[in-house]
């Protein structure tokens, strides 16, 4: 692993498909092989939503599969964000073992956020004022984001 993140060989680029994939998951979860697969219609993808919130389904699993689903549409919406930074940052010169630690870094968190998303926050108890633990892991990926421009636009 440690060669991977080494100054020689960038592999940033290649962590943009990996984030692809993860968007993918959550709806493969949800409704392409998961327990909403008899209820997803193909011709349909974008009424799923409404779909489960019709089914005769256990209020637990309606709401992981509605989670999964909001979590797959919030992967695509975080993927043009990640590819332009690391995009920017590579391109602006950042150094390779910096984008090769953010790029895993961010690919790390989105992978925590499908977890909490879709898994945790079913169960989670908030008390009044606190952020839940998805925005939290949420704001960490964001920020990786934000520094990939932040570094290419001092060193530019």
């Amino acid at each position: 692993m440690l060669s991977l993140l080494g100054s020689d060989k960038n592999i940033s680029y290649f962590t943009i498909p990996p984030a692809l994939i993860l968007a993918l998951s959550a709806r493969f979860y949800s409704g392409l092989s998961g327990p909403g697969k008899k209820l997803f219609d193909r011709n349909d993808p974008r009424g799923f939503p409404e779909t489960l919130k019709k089914a005769d389904l256990d209020e637990a699993l309606r709401g992981r599969l509605l989670r999964a689903e909001g979590c797959s549409a919030n992967g695509f919406e975080a993927l043009p964000l990640f590819a332009a930074a690391v995009t920017a940052g590579n391109s602006a010169g950042v150094s390779a073992l910096t984008m090769n630690v953010l790029s895993l870094g961010w690919l790390a968190s989105r992978v925590l956020y499908t977890y909490v998303y879709i898994w945790h926050q079913g169960t989670e108890r908030l008390a009044l004022g606190q952020a839940p633990l998805r925005f939290k892991v949420w704001a960490v990926g964001a920020m990786i984001c934000m520094s990939m421009f932040v570094l290419a636009g001092l060193k530019a």
